[in-house]
């Protein structure tokens, strides 16, 4: 089943062979299947998914498709789905309620300010000052619920932070500005419900100011270090963070646990993704191929 953009479901013959992500992901309505043949397929509702033994895998980012929105229609209508509940979805997609919880059991973070869009039409001078008096430039201005890196923008200035929270405000009714740092980021991957397994962790290598939508899916100009050349005690760390971060959010399935970490080796947790990319160069199934989990055996134990 493919959903596209525009929100229209098409259901299509199982696929033979692993879809080419980049050409999907640049798909159009205009360009799906029933228009271009490429499938076949056809429109339908999204009641008409249910199937009888099926479990759905929702390879879904950002609002309606993370944030427990799917996940409570599939319960609704009775179908077993792979991965986090509504309540560890919604939780996790929320960079504001996420910083909020991990702050009561102690997981370390950058500093950051909460912004609402009402706060900043209403009085922004307010906002400049409270996230001056709180961080210092450059800091990075997200909104509260997207993912893949969707409306993230860089502010080394006042001026730039206005233009990045107007960016971050296109989204979404809260954003969030965090202290930017000189880091590495590393990512651990999460695998289970109650038997909680955590992966050594992986670096992302980049060439570009920071990690965005097109740096992810489209260009693909990031490198994987797997296992990231990081001293034990640290890769320790980031495992019990990951693994605590996992549990207090009530994470089931699977999840994504992201850091950065200071040339001091100080680890701050940045996100806890909880359906990561299943992509071809995605650092969550590379990172348990490195434990010696295949691909096909890892969406086995999922399912």
């Amino acid at each position: 089943v493919f959903i596209s953009k525009d929100g229209q479901w098409v259901k299509g013959p199982l696929l033979s062979e692993r879809p080419q992500n980049k050409e999907v992901l640049h798909l159009t309505w205009a360009q799906t299947p029933e228009e271009t043949g490429e499938f076949s397929g056809k429109r339908i509702s999204p009641s008409e998914i249910y199937e009888e033994e099926a479990i759905v895998f929702p390879v879904l980012h950002g609002p309606n498709g993370e944030d427990g929105t799917i996940q409570g229609f599939m319960e609704t209508i009775n179908m077993p789905y792979v991965g986090a509940g509504v309540l560890a979805s919604a939780n996790a997609m929320d960079k504001i309620m996420t910083k909020y919880l991990l702050q009561t059991v102690g997981i370390p973070q950058v500093p950051f300010v909460p912004v609402l869009r009402s706060d900043w039409k209403g009085n922004p001078k307010e906002v400049f000052e409270k996230c001056e008096g709180s961080l210092i430039y450059p800091v990075f201005v997200k909104p509260a619920n997207m993912g893949s890196s969707v409306g993230i923008s860089k502010a080394e200035n006042r001026e730039e932070l206005q233009e990045a929270l107007e960016e971050a405000f296109r989204y979404d009714a809260r954003a969030i500005v965090e202290q930017g740092i000189e880091a590495r980021e590393i990512e651990v991957a999460i695998l289970g419900n109650e038997d909680v397994r955590t992966t050594l962790p992986g670096e992302v290598v980049k060439d570009v100011a920071f990690y965005d939508y097109d740096a992810k899916y489209i260009n693909n100009t990031i490198e994987m270090q797997i296992p990231a050349h990081v001293p034990e005690e640290v890769a320790h760390q980031a495992q019990e963070y990951a693994k605590k971060a996992y549990i207090m959010l009530d994470g089931s399935g699977l999840s994504r646990c992201d850091f950065f970490l200071t040339s001091k080796n100080e680890l701050f947790l940045n996100e806890l993704n909880t359906m990561p990319g299943f992509t071809d160069f995605s650092m969550y199934p590379l990172l348990w191929e490195n434990m010696g989990l295949k691909y096909s055996d890892l969406i086995e134990e999922l399912i």
